[in-house]
């Protein structure tokens, strides 16, 4: 594929090193980021020494404090804003020309819910309620077992390309043909939206069973396994749940595989707050979960799924799910319960 424009908003790990894969496949990538660290040390250093330490950047990267000039002129841009800000940061772009005119292919990376007035919405659906109206069932998200250290690395990740617009989809993931990456196509954009997002509130409990099965008699291996087969069957749930058109989708790479490596890698943020729950007593900085979300800043990393715990028990509030796994992390997270009571509960014992 001949050299493309491509601009990242958002500067963390996950933007990094998908950025970092753009560049090995020879295209010219921009990133926008908020703090200055940042910009200065991909720019002077060739390294996001504050989100993706200790990984050597390609010079074909660069970066900018300035969104405007990051969205203009790009082929290609690629939303990797936290949740919680998506709505707020794609405003700012859109009277940018390419993005007026539809010129522009916009992809998300982003995963979790966004909360609005009429509950919690997912990623695409909240973009596209902002963007122009030509980018209505064209914008595309990107997903799949994919921890930014190992695509920084050029190690082989599996990602799904979902969009309704075939056309950007196929676009979108010929962008991402590049050494290291291995991309398919989907249409299951609600599907693949859910089990990005719902994985993480899976991955937070795991963690917590994995730290509690170092010294129990109880946990171990087999529990931990039978605790992600429980998640999957919960994830799927929601996801048919919001609309998810295709079974399949569970079951490959976006599914099974992305809830796998986020339960189980060392790098996984999720699995770590699990972990942490355990091992740092957390939840004494926090009065409850909106307490959490509200200052998880103090954490020192991002646990989406401690965020889109909240919003999954919305959901199931709201259709009437039985998510025992996502339910048992929300009582948790605002201190109606501990978590060896819920773990105890879960596996019935």
């Amino acid at each position: 594929m001949s050299e493309k424009t491509v601009g990242v908003i958002g500067g963390g790990a996950w933007g990094t090193g998908l950025a970092q894969a753009l560049a090995r496949g020879n295209h010219k990538v921009q990133i926008w980021a908020l703090e200055d660290e940042v910009v200065d040390s991909i720019n002077n250093e060739h390294e996001n020494k504050k989100f993706l330490p200790g990984y050597k950047l390609s010079d074909r990267i660069t970066c900018s404090k300035d969104i405007i000039e990051v969205a203009t002129g790009k082929e290609f841009l690629i939303i990797a804003s936290p949740s919680l800000y998506l709505a707020s940061t794609l405003k700012k772009i859109v009277d940018v020309p390419n993005i007026a005119d539809g010129s522009t292919v916009i992809t998300a990376i982003t995963k979790g819910f966004v909360p609005s007035e009429k509950g919690p919405k997912l990623i695409l659906e909240t973009m596209e309620s902002i963007l122009p109206e030509v980018y209505k069932d064209c914008t595309v998200y990107v997903a799949g077992p994919s921890h930014a250290e190992e695509v920084a690395m050029g190690k082989l990740t599996g990602l799904v390309a979902a969009s309704l617009n075939p056309k950007n989809s196929i676009r979108v993931r010929e962008l991402l043909r590049v050494p290291g990456l291995m991309v398919f196509s989907s249409f299951d954009v609600v599907g693949v939206q859910i089990c990005a997002a719902a994985k993480n509130v899976i991955a937070c409990i795991y963690g917590a069973m994995d730290a509690i099965a170092e010294d129990s008699t109880v946990f171990g291996d087999n529990a931990e396994s039978l605790l992600l087969a429980a998640g999957l069957n919960e994830i799927q749930t929601i996801g048919f749940a919001m609309g998810a058109t295709h079974a399949e989708t569970f079951t490959s790479i976006s599914g099974v595989g992305d809830l796998d490596v986020t339960c189980k890698s060392k790098y996984g943020r999720n699995r770590r707050f699990g972990q942490d729950l355990i091992k740092t007593d957390m939840l004494s900085k926090f009065k409850d979960i909106d307490d959490l979300i509200a200052n998880v800043g103090k954490i020192g990393y991002l646990p989406e799924g401690a965020i889109a715990c909240k919003y999954v028990h919305e959901i199931a509030e709201k259709k009437d799910l039985k998510l025992p796994l996502c339910d048992g992390l929300y009582k948790i997270l605002n201190k109606e319960t501990t978590i060896e009571n819920t773990l105890y509960q879960l596996m019935h014992l």
